[in-house]
């Protein structure tokens, strides 16, 4: 099966399925000028999706992001950025949005996110992101960290519906998401952004890596386990993915784990070794 590289969004925008992310990426564990070549080298090789928050490094890795997008074609990336749950009103969003662009060098975000629930009304959150699209700032918005009772909530405000994507943590050792978030927001026709999809931050391996049946898959495609967690996450056609990388090596090894196809069987293996879920779970989230 063809990998699908993109995924239409409710406007009819077409955002592509394999990004990179950028959660730890200026905050010196790589020198900034590998990170920045690592994010090139993904350029390079084709992707255009990049996603970065104003909390990472406090802003250093939007800063990081523009330096690297520096050169290339801005009409042909597609940029995503966070705002603070605190700075999501009327008195901050605005400001957090503009320190964004400038950070990223850019004049408009494509996607911008509510990192997760704060005290900021719902509804208020919602009007600050419809404002700032309406003048250009943002092609969409959407949010992280919700849960299905937080989308449904979400859905009741004026304008929440307009939200275009859910960015929430899933990968093969986290598969809460698919007892009903995954289905409402399928529904709902509101695609996931998997966040950690390599189960990135030491606890969450949770064995992962060596475990049997995933070593297993890996050496039938050639491929390394990293890439068959990454496979089996964008085995769905709406999920979209965001593995973090500060060196090329694994920006152009998740590039290149979009050709691998999982066959039934692989499946089977899989979900026997890691479950999906028999009933509602709490959201995992780190």
């Amino acid at each position: 099966m063809t990998f699908r590289e993109t995924v239409r969004l409710h406007d009819g925008t077409m955002m592509p399925r394999l990004g990179m992310g950028t959660w730890y990426l200026g905050e010196g564990r790589r020198s900034a000028r590998t990170e920045i070549a690592a994010l090139r080298a993904g350029l390079d090789a084709g992707i255009r999706l990049i996603d970065t928050a104003e909390m990472y490094g406090e802003g250093r890795a939007e800063s990081l992001v523009g330096e690297a997008i520096e050169g290339y074609d801005r009409e042909r990336l597609f940029l995503v950025s966070k705002v603070y749950p605190h700075n999501a009103g009327r008195g901050n969003l605005r400001r957090s949005l503009e320190a964004s662009l400038r950070r990223l060098g850019v004049d408009y975000l494509d996607m911008y996110l509510l990192h997760w629930r704060g005290s900021v009304p719902l509804a208020e959150t919602v009007a600050c992101m419809e404002t700032a699209k309406a003048d250009g700032l943002i092609a969409n918005w959407g949010v992280s960290n919700f849960d299905t009772s937080d989308m449904r909530e979400l859905f009741r405000v004026p304008g929440g519906d307009n939200c275009a994507v859910n960015q929430d943590l899933y990968h093969l050792g986290s598969r809460g998401v698919e007892y009903d978030l995954l289905p409402w927001m399928r529904e709902h026709g509101v695609p996931m952004m998997a966040y950690c999809p390599l189960a990135q931050a030491g606890s969450l391996r949770r064995g992962l890596l060596d475990n049997a049946a995933v070593r297993s898959v890996a050496a039938a495609h050639g491929a390394t386990p990293m890439q068959i967690l990454l496979a089996f996450v964008l085995r769905r056609d709406d999920m979209i993915a965001i593995p973090r990388s500060g060196t090329a090596e694994h920006v152009l090894a998740n590039w290149a784990a979009r050709e691998i196809t999982l066959t039934p069987g692989d499946l089977a293996a899989l979900d026997a070794a890691f479950p999906a879920p028999t009933r509602k779970e709490p959201l995992d989230m780190e």
